[in-house]
C-alpha cells in the first residue's frame, strides 16, 4: 500500500516499532495512515503520536479494530484533528494490484484521493460505519471457512475426498471460498490469528457461530498455526478426529501484540468462558524491563500489557472478576493504586494484594494475574 502511495506521487514516511518516536514521524503530515494489529495497538501508537500531530491532519485508521473502538479514538485525538475509518476488504495481491475495498466512515473530504489509491471507495456513513461494516463482512467469511474445513474433515473421515467434494461444492453458493479451503495457501496472505481477533470483535452476546469459530481458531492458535494462512484451519481440523476436541478444554493463550514468554508459561489460558493470565510484569514488546525502580511506569506498562491479552480475548478491564498483586514493597502502594484507577472503573473484582520479598527478576517492582469472566 506504501508503494502504491509512492508510485502515485505522494511523498510518503513509513513508520514501525524500534524506528524512533512515532511524533516524529507524523511531524507535518497532512494524512497520518495506521494498520496495526488491533484496537490496544492502534491507541497506544496514537497516544505516542499526539505531540506531532498538526492541527487540520486526518488520521485515517485502516486496522480492523471495531467500531467502538474507532470512536474511543475519537475522545483521545483533538478536535482540530480529522478522524476517518477505513479498514479494507483484501490481502497481499489486492493490495498490490490497487484492487482493495475501502470501507469507510467519517469525512473523508480530505482523503478520498489518497484512498482511491488503494482501490474501490465505499463512503458508508458517520465514523464507525467503516469499521462495523468490516466487522460484519469477516463475522460472516471467517467462520465459514471455518465450517468448511470441519465440512472436509468429515468428508475425508467418511472416505469422501476432499477435491471431490471441492468440486461439488463449486456448484455451490461456497464454491469459491470452498475452494480456497480445499487447498490452504502456502503464502500468509491473512493471518490465521488476525482472523480469529477479527472474528472475537463481532462475537457479540448472544451470537453462536462466531464464537464457535473463534473457539477453533484459539485452539488452531495454541498448536502454533497463528501466524499461518487462516485457509491452515483446514490442515489443523483435519489433524483431529472429526468427534474429537480439537485443541483440549484449555486453550492457550499468547497474543503476538504482546513480548513473547520464554517458552515456560503461556500468557493465558482459555477454559470455557474462563480466562486465567498469568503473572504480568512489566515488560516492553521486545521483552525488555521497564521502568526498573519506578513503581508507576511499571504499573502502566503491566496494565497496558493486560489490556492487549483482553482485547484479544475480546474482553475488557471490566471483564476481571478477581485481581491479584505482588509487591516488592508496600509503601508504594499509593503509586500503584493511582495507575490501577486509571483502569480499573467502577465497583472493583475481587482482589488480593501481597508483599514479596523479591520477584524473578532483579529490578520488578510488581507482578499482576488475573481471572476474567470472557463476554
Amino acid at each position: 500500500m506504501a508503494r502504491r502511495l509512492v508510485e502515485a506521487g505522494h511523498q510518503v514516511k513509513v513508520w514501525r516499532r524500534g524506528l524512533g518516536p512515532v511524533s516524529a514521524a507524523v511531524a507535518d503530515a497532512d494524512i497520518v495512515i495506521t494498520m496495526l494489529r488491533d484496537g490496544p495497538a492502534v491507541e497506544e501508537v496514537l497516544t505516542q503520536a499526539l505531540p506531532g500531530l498538526r492541527e487540520g491532519a486526518t488520521v485515517v485508521e485502516m486496522s480492523t479494530i471495531g467500531p467502538e473502538a474507532v470512536l474511543s479514538l475519537r475522545e483521545l485525538l483533538p478536535s482540530s484533528v480529522n478522524l476517518v475509518d477505513a479498514p479494507v476488504l483484501g490481502s497481499v495481491g489486492p493490495a498490490a494490484d490497487g484492487t482493495l475495498t475501502v470501507l469507510a466512515g467519517g469525512d473523508l473530504s480530505a482523503c478520498r484521493p489518497v484512498l482511491s489509491v488503494f482501490g474501490t471507495v465505499r463512503a458508508l456513513g458517520p465514523l464507525g460505519a467503516g469499521a462495523a461494516m468490516k466487522v460484519a463482512v469477516m463475522g460472516a467469511l471467517v467462520p465459514a471457512q471455518v465450517l468448511l474445513a470441519e465440512t472436509f474433515a468429515y468428508g475425508e473421515a467418511h472416505g469422501v475426498g476432499r477435491q471431490a467434494l471441492a468440486e461439488v461444492l463449486a456448484e455451490t453458493p461456497l464454491g469459491a471460498l470452498a475452494a480456497r479451503v480445499a487447498e490452504p495457501a502456502r503464502e500468509t496472505r491473512y493471518a490465521l490469528g488476525l482472523a480469529a481477533k477479527d472474528v472475537r470483535l463481532g462475537a457479540w452476546e448472544g451470537t453462536t457461530m462466531a464464537r464457535a469459530a473463534g473457539a477453533r481458531l484459539a485452539a488452531a492458535e495454541a498448536a502454533g498455526y497463528a501466524d499461518r494462512d487462516v485457509t491452515s484451519i483446514a490442515t489443523f481440523v483435519g489433524a483431529a478426529p472429526p468427534s474429537g476436541d480439537a485443541g483440549g478444554r484449555a486453550v492457550r493463550v499468547n497474543p503476538g501484540s504482546v513480548a513473547a514468554t520464554n517458552g515456560m508459561y503461556s500468557h493465558a489460558v482459555r477454559v470455557g468462558d474462563m480466562l486465567y493470565v498469568s503473572g504480568q510484569a512489566a515488560f516492553d514488546e521486545r521483552g525488555q524491563l521497564v521502568g526498573e525502580g519506578d513503581m508507576t511506569t511499571q504499573a502502566e506498562v503491566i496494565f497496558q500489557n493486560i489490556g492487549k491479552i483482553l482485547a484479544d480475548q475480546g474482553a475488557d478491564f471490566s471483564d476481571i472478576a478477581f485481581i491479584r498483586t505482588y509487591m516488592t514493597d508496600l509503601d508504594m502502594r499509593m503509586e500503584y493504586g493511582a495507575v490501577r484507577r486509571k483502569y480499573l472503573t467502577g465497583t472493583p473484582p475481587a482482589s488480593t494484594t501481597v508483599e514479596v520479598s523479591k520477584l524473578f527478576m532483579p529490578g520488578l517492582l510488581l507482578e499482576v494475574d488475573l481471572i476474567v469472566a470472557l463476554p
